[in-house]
């Protein structure tokens, strides 16, 4: 199997460390990485606790098949109770460390406690050591990352950590691997800081067995095949997920400048295109694409920005290639703050990627400001002298350098768009469910997007669900509910499985059953599988539950519920909420007020979690 069924456990409170068996029910019953760790998580703490305090337990989980030849098999979870929602927390990363973790042999890295000092994680295999970490507090990922492994003299080691954003608690600070790619979401990073724990560095040499090794080699033969001849994929590996910002703008629904409106302007100037451009003075955005483990997708965007241009020309610190733009971060800088200055947008990307934020949540707080701003709640005085205007790109490097080192006005950025505009005494200017920042749709021109964002168990999240398909088709919010619900069990499948939800472009669930029952065993059927899926989601809403989070939670900003879109294939259209959420709690076997009911909870073996 490809399980190694152990489980590091590392109390940072006694500076101690152990390894102990995995729970093997817990496994057949929740599979790995995403599933499993919320399993061991809603054990292991109060899902009432502080998410703050160490009595939050924070989970680094890989799946089945991270660390195998399956394409994309490097992903891992990090799970935890968010600070920024206080609800679950599930947040996926890829590069490398996951895979690393897995070959060192664990299934889970579970951290409890808190550490009195600064500290990092050193595991290499077998021996895991709790390291002072001072000399690194205060400081950057980049650097961080990059000065472990120099005093280790190891340069293949992989390294996560922390920014200062992580240090001093930005409600969406997050865990940043292999220099550019993150566990990004829910503030998971803020978690880790609250703990003193800067740093996990991994070297692992055990490597990953599979049940099955010659049938496994078949399927995935076959699968990588699948991906190679995908159209999707194709164009994920030629223009990055940032082809979707012409997609959204031509719809009408990109998100503008806080979801006021829904169409940019400047699209043409942030788009793939325009990352390969070459401007007037020869320089071009883009530089290539790079995968993670495993991957033969490779959407992943490498760039570097214009020596000349004016937020770096004095900074040759940032003369380097890194992490570029990609549609996330392309929405979260551009359209909802207005900015269409490409290496202006990548300099804040490389602000996320150096200082451990993510760069959704940054961008839209910022938008909400901007809009306070506007409307003369927030004052030039209280930003720091910078005008917060829609389209400022100067406001948009400076402000994510504030926040990203806890500076100025940016301590007040770093809270969040729901805290911030509750501060300020305009909570429906915040576009937000359950406290976490929407993407790049708007839910009036994608109804479906919509019911996501508003039933995930980790706040506005476009990940966790897949309705993309019947939402460019029609824009009501009639026969929604069954699709959304069905998504959001499969990709809870695949997140537990260790890869990335990119490859159902191309694979359906007959090739993810091929490949667990190949590496696993094979009673993984497609039925099993996909009541797993609906296993985790049902336990996740349960932690929610008991965390506080009510029927009341599971809605949409005002603007969205109320505001007709101004434009668009969904102009006059407001997001249909009243119509779609009756219907998903009855397809999910929920009460009328979002509890799944006793007979759902028998039917999935959750029985235990019935209401006393």
């Amino acid at each position: 199997m490809s399980w190694h069924n152990r489980v590091l456990i590392v109390n940072l409170t006694e500076g101690t460390s152990r390894t102990e068996p995995l729970n093997t029910q817990w496994r057949d019953d929740y599979l790995g990485s995403r599933g499993l760790a919320t399993k061991y998580l809603m054990e292991m703490m109060d899902p009432a606790a502080d998410a703050m305090s160490p009595e939050n337990v924070l989970i680094f989980a890989t799946g089945p098949l991270t660390g195998t030849m399956a394409s994309t098999g490097g992903r891992y979870a990090v799970v935890t109770k968010g600070p920024l929602t206080n609800a679950i927390a599930c947040s996926n990363s890829g590069g490398k460390f996951g895979a690393e973790l897995k070959l060192a042999g664990y299934d889970l890295l579970i951290l409890e406690g808190r550490s009195e000092t600064p500290v990092y994680l050193l595991i290499q295999d077998d021996k895991v050591s709790i390291e002072p970490a001072t000399e690194y507090w205060g400081t950057t990922v980049w650097h961080t990352e990059e000065t472990i492994k120099t005093t280790l003299q190891d340069p293949q080691i992989k390294v996560a950590s922390i920014g200062v954003a992580g240090e001093v608690g930005v409600r969406y600070a997050c865990v940043v691997n292999d220099l550019h790619r993150a566990a990004g979401r829910s503030g998971v990073g803020a978690v880790m800081g609250s703990k003193h724990l800067k740093a996990i560095a991994v070297r692992g040499t055990r490597g990953v067995n599979v049940d099955n090794p010659n049938q496994f080699m078949k399927v995935v033969s076959h699968t990588h095949k699948l991906l190679e001849e995908n159209a999707g994929r194709k164009d994920l590996t030629e223009f990055g997920t940032n082809a979707m910002i012409d997609t959204m703008n031509a719809f009408g629904g990109l998100p503008t400048r806080n979801f006021q409106d829904v169409t940019f302007d400047g699209t043409d100037k942030i788009n793939p295109s325009a990352m390969v451009d070459v401007n007037e003075n020869g320089h071009k955005n883009l530089i290539t694409n790079k995968a993670c483990f495993g991957c033969t997708i490779g959407c992943g965007r490498i760039a570097h920005i214009d020596k000349n241009h004016w937020a770096i020309r004095e900074r040759p610190e940032y003369h380097h290639a890194s992490g570029g733009l990609e549609y996330e971060t392309a929405f979260a800088f551009g359209p909802v703050v207005g900015v269409d200055d490409i290496d202006a947008l990548t300099f804040a990307g490389y602000l996320m990627n150096e200082h451990g934020m993510d760069p959704i949540s940054f961008g839209v707080t910022l938008a909400a400001a901007m809009e306070l701003y506007e409307l003369g709640i927030i004052t030039q005085e209280e930003t720091d002298g910078i005008a917060l205007n829609f389209g400022n790109a100067e406001a948009l490097t400076v402000m994510a350098e504030k926040t990203g080192l806890n500076q100025g006005f940016g301590k007040m950025l770093g809270l969040g768009a729901k805290r911030l505009c509750e501060h300020y005494g305009r909570p429906e200017l915040a576009m937000v469910v359950k406290g976490q920042e929407f993407a790049g749709y708007d839910s009036r021109a994608q109804q479906g997007m919509g019911l996501g964002y508003a039933t995930s168990n980790r706040g506005a999240c476009h990940l966790k669900h897949d309705v993309f398909a019947e939402d460019m088709q029609d824009q009501s919010g009639n026969g929604k509910a069954q699709p959304c619900k069905y998504s959001q069990d499969k990709i809870a499948m695949v997140d537990s499985m260790g890869i990335c939800i990119f490859t159902l472009g191309a694979w359906d669930v007959d090739e993810l059953q091929q490949q667990v029952s190949a590496a696993c065993g094979d009673d993984w059927t497609q039925e099993r599988l996909l009541e797993t899926g609906e296993r985790i989601w049902n336990l996740e809403r349960l932690f929610n539950l008991r965390a506080g989070i009510t029927k009341a939670d599971d809605t949409l900003p005002p603007r969205l519920l109320e505001t007709p879109a101004p434009a668009g294939v969904a102009k006059g259209r407001v997001a249909e909420l009243d119509i779609m959420l009756p219907e998903y709690y009855s397809l999910r076997g929920w009460s009328d007020e979002g509890q799944p009911t006793p007979e759902t909870l028998e039917r999935l073996k959750l029985g235990e979690y019935r209401a006393s």
